[in-house]
């Protein structure tokens, strides 16, 4: 008897899944014909098509969210889940955020110079001048 067994991801299950007939346990693939759909059906559940989410943590309440990693989800609540059960499997974090990673933006580093160079004539904003006193230990 040869039994293919196929992983279904989030939204993934076929609307016949309760129709009697045991379809989730076939030898065809979830888009229904032999070889050729199951590539495409193979690409959907591996999230090819599916956008690419940034994932912040934060550890304790007061701490700023950290950069911890990315995933491919098809929705924000699907990439929250997903992100909980990679980046928090042991009690890490208290807060998750994701972002769609085509909403972010970033400087070019190449460009760091001419980006920062008005920062360093107000010499107000660099501190190295000041004393502290001796009860402030962690600035």
């Amino acid at each position: 008897m040869n039994i293919s067994i196929t992983k279904y991801y989030y939204g993934d299950i076929p609307e016949d899944k309760g129709s009697g007939g045991n379809k989730l346990f076939s030898n065809s693939s979830p888009t229904g014909g032999g070889k050729e759909g199951a590539s495409q059906g193979e690409a959907k559940a591996n999230g090819a098509d599916w956008p690419l989410w940034e994932v912040f943590i934060r550890s304790k309440q007061g701490i700023d969210h950290k950069h911890v990693g990315s995933l491919h989800a098809a929705d924000a609540k699907m990439a929250i889940e997903n992100a909980r059960d990679v980046y928090t499997r042991r009690m890490e974090g208290i807060s998750i955020w994701v972002v769609e990673s085509k909403y972010i933006h970033a400087s070019n580093p190449d460009e760091a110079a001419s980006l920062y160079e008005p920062a360093n004539d107000k010499v107000y904003r660099h501190p190295t001048f000041y004393d502290l006193p001796d009860e402030l230990t962690h600035m």
